[in-house]
């Protein structure tokens, strides 16, 4: 058995005490909320103090992000013409005529090739259509300056963000496809001159689309 010393009523906090500890909490909340939260989350700084803590400069990346994401939502697809592709009539007929049967594409070599030039401003999207679990491989390179972008994915009532990244010069690797249906990148202009962006893949998928 446990002998448990009882404080006496004076120690006790009293009802006022207990009142006034909550409304100190509540301030306190609400001072975190304005200085913090909303310009880290919703770049919202009416105090200035997010500006000073560098705060309100990541709520501005997040939203802008999320917004160039949802341009996607009203875009319709259509099929790339790969400039890797793109070939005049005559070309493919001397090509047939004096050359062999070219070999099977190495691993290496890409498959689809585009180029875009952005105003300031301007963005563009590109999805690929893959199977879940489907690897891509990718390149691109912004000339002329930095690019903003947005890796994602939608397909089957499901979306996914992969990556985001601001000012990124140029980027490569593997894009894995969580589930099947459109998986690509967003990327917008957000220098005060035009870039060119250029956008290789290569792998496992089925078609290349541009989003208008």
């Amino acid at each position: 058995m446990y002998n448990t010393d009882v404080p006496p009523r004076h120690e006790l906090p009293s009802t006022a005490r207990l009142i006034r500890s909550t409304i100190i909490a509540a301030l306190i909340a609400l001072v975190l909320l304005v200085t913090v939260v909303m310009p880290a989350e919703y770049a919202l700084d009416p105090t200035g103090a997010g500006r000073l803590l560098g705060l309100t400069e990541m709520g501005e990346i997040k939203s802008q992000l999320e917004e160039e994401a949802a341009a996607d939502e009203a875009a319709k697809m259509v099929p790339v013409k790969s400039a890797s592709k793109e070939k005049a009539p005559e070309t493919q007929a001397e090509t047939k005529a004096e050359e062999p049967a070219p070999a099977p594409a190495a691993e290496s070599e890409w498959q689809d090739e585009v180029r875009v030039v952005l105003t300031p401003g301007e963005g563009t999207e590109f999805k690929l259509t893959m199977d879940e679990g489907a690897v891509a491989r990718f390149s691109w390179i912004s000339e002329g300056g930095p690019i903003n972008y947005d890796t994602h994915g939608d397909g089957s009532g499901q979306s996914i963000s992969y990556e985001k990244g601001r000012g990124v010069p140029e980027d490569e690797g593997e894009l894995e496809a969580a589930f099947s249906g459109n998986h690509g990148w967003f990327f917008r202009n957000r220098n005060d001159d035009d870039i060119t962006l250029v956008l290789r893949t290569g792998g496992d998928y089925g078609e290349l689309k541009k989003l208008l």
